[in-house]
């Protein structure tokens, strides 16, 4: 992934130091701090949080993969998710999640090569009257079809995109 955020150490530092000038030290929030910086929680930096704050890594791990909002894998900067609960499984939400990861050449879970986009699934976004539901980079649409997504793609550059 060619725009994947290089981890740094120091930078991980100068941003714990700061939780130490009176910010928020929770674990929550620096994990939060870092997905923020990196679109993902790197190895080397859970090891450096766990050790700073005097936690056992099981600990830190245990926070990083029991929320939703944190990925040890890296993202894009773009994260497309597709509801496929059933009120929009029945209004063809497969179908979009079809036509998005053939135009992107990705499956849903990954990112492209570039680190622009990635395509998720998830059960319910509690929208069941705007099925089917795409959510992109936070910003809800409803009632998408295949040419919606399409549209939606557009957009976002993804014109006759492929990798």
């Amino acid at each position: 992934m060619n725009s994947e955020q290089a981890f740094d150490a120091s930078e991980l530092a100068d941003l714990l130091g700061d939780k130490q000038d009176g910010e928020d030290k929770s674990l929550m929030s620096i994990l939060e701090d870092v997905q923020a910086r990196y679109r993902y929680l790197p190895k080397d930096a859970l090891i450096l949080i766990s050790e700073w704050m005097g936690v056992p890594l099981s600990q830190t791990y245990s926070v990083a993969t029991f929320y939703n909002a944190f990925s040890l894998k890296p993202k894009g900067r773009h994260i497309i998710n597709v509801c496929l609960g059933t009120a929009c499984n029945v209004r063809g939400s497969r179908k979009v999640v079809e036509r998005i990861a053939d135009r992107l050449g990705i499956e849903p879970g990954e990112t492209t090569q570039d680190g622009e986009f990635t395509l998720e699934t998830l059960n319910c976004v509690g929208a069941c009257a705007l099925g089917p539901v795409a959510i992109i980079d936070g910003t809800h649409f409803g009632r998408v079809n295949a040419a919606g997504a399409d549209k939606l793609l557009k957009k976002l550059g993804v014109e006759g995109r492929k990798e």
